[in-house]
């Protein structure tokens, strides 16, 4: 083996010699230190070895697949230092300003907000399957409820994931309770566009499961947000909804900043603005990630993030925030 290991070695110098570019130089890395190389060929074939022999080549393997990251790392040195590009400091040049996108700014504040609360930030996937995005959360293939989350079916059998509610059912799977988690993220719906609705949009997920919650635990977590990421106390008004994963449910809804309450297309002239659905995980929801719903419950919800920017920013037509205007993006400087 050592003398297999010494031909890597010196085939991996001979091939880079004759390299001038650095992809050249990555592809040959991947060749002899990727996934699909000898190298790890022989670092995956320790496992059937005996410990005499695990304990005769393990070091010396390991030694072997560094030395050869070395010489890599050399080569792609060398080919920057030949460079001819050269870059002049001594020029005044006039740099501006970076600036985020809005609802960057508020998934920050929201997040920060949740992790003060003791929750854990996790992140899910953009394109997710059925079972976890229909059914573990109590909606089965025949459920009227998939009618209002008409959504993006993939050629591979998977879809674009119509909320972050899925992943509820991977951190119950992955942490069990009791659990505090809150997840980001984009999700798509097949929308009739308007001044508030879109169909690339983004919510916040939380979740909380322990023993002894109630409704007045999620009131609060709510209330807390929108106060610190809207910089004052928001009316809001707590009415009866309908989801599947949740018993009973709730629809949170705030009063438009926009317009005052007044009414306005963005809150459909009604006054009211919906931010946050949620409720109580439905006993099903809790079985499916694993967890005994005679033992524990819990709250969850799903935050607007979208909806929230628009509030915090007086920004009264969601398709603004996904237009990639940079000249609007403009009035978000980074201090």
């Amino acid at each position: 083996m050592e003398k297999e290991l010494e031909k890597l070695k010196e085939e991996l110098k001979d091939k880079l010699k004759e390299t001038k570019k650095e992809a050249d130089i990555l592809n040959i890395k991947s060749e002899y230190v990727g996934k699909k190389s000898r190298i790890s060929e022989l670092l995956t074939s320790l496992k059937d070895m005996s410990v005499e022999d695990k304990r005769k080549y393990g070091s010396l393997i390991n030694n072997t697949k560094k030395e050869l990251e070395e010489i890599v790392n050399k080569a792609i040195e060398n080919i920057a230092n030949q460079s001819n590009v050269s870059f002049d400091d001594t020029l005044d040049y006039d740099i501006e300003v970076g600036s985020l996108h809005p609802i960057t700014i508020v998934a920050k504040e929201v997040t920060d907000i949740l992790k003060r609360m003791g929750f854990t930030v996790v992140q899910g996937f953009e394109m997710e399957s059925e079972y976890y995005n229909f059914e573990a959360l109590n909606v089965p293939k025949d459920h009227p409820a998939r009618d209002m989350q008409d959504t993006f079916y993939l050629d591979n059998g998977m879809l674009l994931r119509t909320q972050t509610s899925g992943d509820q059912i991977h951190s119950m799977e992955k942490f069990g309770a009791p659990l505090r988690v809150c997840s980001p993220g984009r999700t798509f719906r097949n929308e009739d566009v308007d001044a508030s609705h879109e169909n690339t949009f983004f919510q916040i997920e939380g979740m909380v499961i322990d023993k002894g919650i109630s409704i007045e635990s999620l009131i609060y977590v709510m209330k807390e947000i929108l106060r610190e990421v809207l910089h004052q106390d928001v009316e809001v008004r707590l009415r009866p909804g309908f989801f599947p994963f949740t018993e009973p449910s709730y629809e949170l809804d705030c009063s438009c900043l926009i317009c005052g309450g007044k009414g306005c297309p963005t809150c459909k002239h009604s006054g009211w603005i919906e931010i946050a659905p949620g409720g109580m995980v439905h006993p099903n929801v809790l079985r499916a990630g694993g967890i005994d719903p005679e033992v524990y419950n819990g709250f969850a919800f799903g935050l607007g993030l979208t909806r929230i920017a628009m509030m915090k920013y007086k920004i009264n037509d969601i398709r603004v925030l996904n237009s990639g205007d940079l000249r609007y993006l403009e009035n978000f400087k980074i201090n």
